[in-house]
């Protein structure tokens, strides 16, 4: 298997790379050569699921080209594993390689209606690839759009209880698993993540906090990196104070799902579903009351496990998506904020 998971790191590399050096003339071309004609992508809000290589290349890549000509990947983390994201252990064992970093670049024109900039732009990025046959097959990624937003100064939700523009690599470990990895430390990471998620997660009475057991789970010194408008905590406490209690006062019937892909890899765990959780919106969160609406969650998740406890946590949400099931349009916010300022 090992082998397997290297060759399926190559494969990845090799097409963000293409990708990453393409002009906006060669991306589709590029995407034929390495994506097949059944490849399938689930992107943010407004992309959502794009069914072909043409798709991907047409509404995503060719337009973010045409914004950012010359774009940078940089990863914080890279890895593979063969996915156990069931809650009964069963009927998995799909190959996927996981990424996040940033994507640097200078924006020449505008994206989405998101204006350009003369700075460069730091673009939280990550991206799940699923490997069959070795071809891609399946694509999940999501971009931070808030947190795009607020770099051009357009601040579509009320400030943040963590700390903005807080993404850094993993502290005092190289997350970058371009080696073969143990594959015993694997597998015991991936069972202490399948306890967390299916077990402390989903343990939630509705009630009090310390019902999940997330300090078994957690490191008191945690650094979470949560995305734009939620912002990073820098300490357990603020992960609950500042994330946690509001999130499940808003959302306190919660329960993760089935998982698409539930992956580790040494001390790395990752994992992204399209969507991974289900909930009633039946508190306040941010500034829209309690809609009572059901609410799908899409979000991708990195954990670093350093002893017998998670020590950092990079978490992207989808929270375009998240705001349109509240009926509230944030791409249209950001559009206001930029009308206001030019007026």
């Amino acid at each position: 298997m090992s082998a397997q998971l290297q060759a399926a790191k190559k494969i990845a590399l090799n097409y963000w790379e293409a990708i990453d050096h393409a002009s906006i003339t060669q991306v589709k071309s590029i995407c034929r050569n390495h994506l097949p004609e059944h490849f399938y992508a689930q992107g943010p809000a407004p992309f959502g699921s794009m069914n072909s290589p043409d798709s991907l290349a047409e509404n995503y890549l060719m337009p973010l080209k045409k914004a950012l000509p010359v774009l940078k990947r940089h990863f914080h983390i890279f890895m593979a594993g063969c996915s156990n994201g069931r809650q009964d252990g069963l009927g998995d064992g799909a190959l996927w390689v996981g990424a996040c970093g940033y994507l640097f670049g200078h924006a020449e024109d505008n994206f989405l209606g998101i204006p350009k900039r003369s700075q460069g732009l730091r673009l939280r990025w990550t991206e799940f690839l699923r490997i069959e046959n070795n071809q891609i097959v399946q694509s999940q990624f999501l971009i931070d759009f808030i947190d795009w937003f607020e770099q051009v100064g357009c601040h579509v939700l009320p400030k943040p209880k963590g700390v903005s523009f807080v993404f850094p690599a993993p502290t005092a470990y190289e997350g970058i698993l371009l080696d073969q990895q143990n594959e015993a430390n694997s597998a015991s990471t991936l069972e202490f993540a399948r306890r967390f998620i299916f077990g402390g997660l989903n343990g939630f009475d509705q009630s009090d906090l310390r019902s999940m057991g997330m300090a078994d789970y957690f490191h008191s010194n945690l650094k979470w990196y949560g995305p734009g408008g939620i912002g990073g905590c820098l300490s357990f406490k603020e992960f609950e104070d500042f994330h946690q209690r509001p999130w499940l006062v808003a959302f306190p019937d919660r329960k993760v799902q089935d998982l698409d892909n539930l992956i580790a890899e040494d001390r790395l765990v990752g994992a992204s579903s399209f969507p991974g959780v289900i909930a009633t919106h039946t508190g306040p969160y941010q500034d829209v009351s309690a809609t009572g609406h059901k609410i799908a969650f899409n979000g991708i998740d990195f954990w670093l496990k350093s002893a017998n406890q998670f020590t950092e946590n990079w978490v992207f949400v989808d929270m375009i998506h998240l705001f349109d099931q509240f009926g509230v349009d944030l791409f249209a916010r950001m559009r206001a904020h930029r009308g206001r300022a030019n007026g």
